[in-house]
C-alpha cells in the first residue's frame, strides 16, 4: 500500500509539473517553428532598397520554399497602387503620412509599427568640387541642386529642414523618390541633392556625403504594415517579424538606419 501511495504521488507530481510548464513556455517558439511557404510581395519606400533587398534572401533561406518579391518606389506612389487595388501583402512606407493613406482607406490589419527611422544628407559629387559644407551652400544659384519633390517623404524632409533654417531653395527638378534625386548626381546631372544618409552610404564612391545639422529636427520614421488584403498573410507576417527582429534589425543598422 505505501509503494501504491508513492506511485500516486509521483504522478500527480509529473501531471502538475507539465501543467506549470506550459504558460511559461515562449510564445514565440510555435511561430517560429510554423512553417510558411509562397510568394510573399511588398512595397517598399525606394530608400530600402538594398537592404530590403538583403533581407528578402535572408528571409528566404530561412524559409525554404518562399520568395519574397519587391515593387521600389516613392511611398506615395506606392500608398496609391496599394489603395487602387494591387495585390501587395506588405508595405513599408518612408513616413507614417504616406502609410496613413493606407490605413485611412481600411487597407491594413492592425496598427503599423515603426521599424527604422532615416535621417537626410547632401549627396555631393565625388570629392566635393564645389565645396558645399552646409544646407546654406546649397542655395547658390551657380549650383544644380535636386530635391524629392514635396509629396514623397525626402521632399517633405528636405522643405522641413529648409523651413526650420529660414531658406528658399529652387531646385532644377524634383524627383519622385529618392533613388531618382541620388542618381541625378551620379551622372553629373546635378551637383548635389538632399538625400537620405542610407543612400549616400549605398552609392560608395559614386557620390559623398555632407552632413547638415537641420537634418536632426526632420527625421522620417518607417512604418511597416500587413495589408488587409493580403495574398499571403502567413507569410507575410513572417516576413514582418523577421525585418524587426535582432537580425533584421542589424542589416538595417547597417545600412545607415537609425533604431526606431
Amino acid at each position: 500500500m505505501a509503494g501504491a501511495g508513492v506511485a500516486a504521488l509521483l504522478a500527480l507530481s509529473a501531471c502538475s509539473s507539465s501543467d506549470d510548464a506550459s504558460p511559461t513556455s515562449d510564445p514565440s517558439a510555435s511561430s517560429a517553428s510554423e512553417k510558411v511557404s509562397g510568394t510573399v510581395t511588398v512595397f517598399a519606400a525606394a530608400s530600402l532598397k538594398e537592404s530590403f533587398t538583403t533581407l528578402g534572401e535572408d528571409f528566404e533561406k530561412a524559409h525554404p520554399g518562399t520568395k519574397v518579391t519587391f515593387s521600389f518606389g516613392g511611398s506615395d506612389s506606392l500608398a496609391a497602387s496599394i489603395t487602387g487595388g494591387a495585390p501587395t501583402d506588405v508595405f513599408a512606407a518612408a513616413s507614417p503620412k504616406t502609410m496613413a493613406i493606407v490605413t485611412d482607406a481600411g487597407d491594413v490589419t492592425g496598427a503599423p509599427a515603426t521599424f527604422v527611422r532615416n535621417q537626410l544628407e547632401i549627396a555631393t559629387l565625388p570629392g566635393n568640387p564645389d565645396g558645399i559644407e552646409s544646407l546654406k551652400d546649397l542655395t547658390d544659384p551657380k549650383l544644380k541642386v535636386v530635391l524629392c519633390d514635396r509629396t514623397v517623404p525626402c521632399g517633405a524632409a528636405a522643405q522641413k529642414a529648409l523651413d526650420g533654417a529660414g531658406l528658399k531653395l529652387t531646385p532644377v527638378s524634383y524627383e519622385q523618390d529618392v533613388k531618382s534625386a541620388l542618381t541625378k548626381v551620379e551622372l553629373k546631372e546635378a551637383d548635389a541633392a538632399v538625400v537620405y544618409k542610407t543612400d549616400v552610404r549605398a552609392a560608395g564612391d559614386k557620390v559623398e556625403g555632407v552632413e547638415f545639422p537641420e537634418s536632426a529636427d526632420a527625421v522620417n520614421d518607417y512604418p511597416i504594415a500587413l495589408l488587409r488584403d493580403a495574398p499571403n498573410a502567413a507569410a507575410a507576417k513572417a516576413f514582418i517579424g523577421y525585418v524587426q527582429s535582432a537580425e533584421g534589425q542589424k542589416v538595417l543598422t547597417s545600412a545607415g538606419f537609425l533604431e526606431p
